[in-house]
């Protein structure tokens, strides 16, 4: 690899557009009490969906 496009490499680089993960950051932190409140309500929802799955899910052992 030259000088040259060792340079173009880091110029590029620098130029790209924020990644998605950056810019959901950003606006979480912007919207902090909302997030944290769908963030929570996810969790939940998730957690009681597990729980569903593993009680229809449960082996039924004779006795």
């Amino acid at each position: 690899m030259t000088k040259d496009s060792k340079g173009l490499e880091r110029t590029f680089l620098q130029q790209s557009s924020p990644s998605f993960i950056k810019l959901a950051m950003k606006n979480m932190v912007r919207k902090g009490n909302q997030s944290l409140f769908h963030f929570s309500v996810t969790a939940f929802g998730f957690i009681i969906f597990i729980v569903i799955v593993a009680w229809f899910g449960r082996p039924n052992l004779p006795g």
